[in-house]
């Protein structure tokens, strides 16, 4: 009878250590969270490597391709997988707005060369496009290249002072060191075109200075002058001899969007 009550007993106590062991260990088995990878579908987007003012020329140094999901993607985002020459088409285009760095490029954003509005937004800020005719002899021989330097002749006849019944051819130059933003549509050197003769060049001028031109080309003949390189540099314009002109009435050929115009300055 003890044998049975101790085999029992022993049952008992083998039991109770089990179910001491089994409500121990509830709750302490490993609640690791289980990390599942999961692969996100990007595509490359072209963006500003830099903040970028508004009628900035771009560079490729500008632009940079960055990792974008694809689900958050913009039709208007230029994609490397669509475009993968983006950097290099877009390099001399010119902003129309300004761009932070990070930000997407938008083509919408920016002026192609010889598109319209290039003209605009490369434009500093208070100067003015304005058109002149010229001819491969008052044009340098079709040397003057867009972004060179000249100055701006004017040839007039005027009534001889020694005799009065004598007209005379009289020259003088009235702005030096002028702008060239485009001869005719040409607004940038192609590749392997050395020399553009056109009939209209475009100067970058001042309000002032565009009147001074608008007048001069009622007064006589227009010619340009090119500059060296060397002394072109980036100085302002000076209005020579323009107190002549002051007086006189005439109209300018105004440049904007492409589209000339002509504008009184009475």
């Amino acid at each position: 009878m003890k044998t049975a009550r101790i085999a029992v007993l022993g049952v008992a106590i083998v039991a109770g250590v089990v179910a001491w062991r089994m409500a121990r260990n509830i709750g302490t088995e490993d609640e690791t969270p289980v990390v599942v990878r999961q692969e996100v579908a990007t595509d490359q987007v072209l963006v500003a490597s830099r903040d970028i003012m508004p009628g900035t020329v771009i560079s490729a140094d500008d632009l940079t391709w960055e990792a974008w999901p694809s689900q958050a993607l913009n039709s208007a985002f230029i994609t490397r997988s669509r475009d993968a020459n983006a950097v290099q088409e877009l390099s001399g285009a010119v902003a129309r707005t300004q761009f932070f760095s990070g930000e997407p490029i938008r083509e919408s954003k920016l002026v192609k060369a010889g598109a319209a509005g290039y003209m605009a937004a490369i434009l500093p800020a208070g100067k003015r496009a304005v058109a002149t005719r010229i001819s491969p002899q008052s044009g340098a021989g079709g040397f003057i290249l867009p972004n060179d330097r000249v100055d701006v002749i004017l040839t007039r006849r005027e009534t001889d002072p020694a005799n009065p019944s004598r007209e005379i051819y009289v020259g003088e130059t009235v702005l030096e060191n002028v702008r060239v933003l485009a001869i005719d549509q040409t607004v940038e050197e192609q590749d392997g075109r050395m020399v553009v003769v056109g009939s209209v060049a475009t100067l970058e001028l001042g309000p002032d200075e565009s009147e001074i031109l608008a007048l001069a080309t009622q007064v006589g003949d227009i010619s340009l002058a090119l500059r060296s390189i060397l002394d072109g540099g980036t100085a302002e314009i000076d209005p020579v001899s323009s107190g002549s002109l002051r007086g006189r009435r005439g109209s300018v050929s105004v440049v904007k969007f492409g589209v000339p115009s002509q504008v009184n300055t009475n």
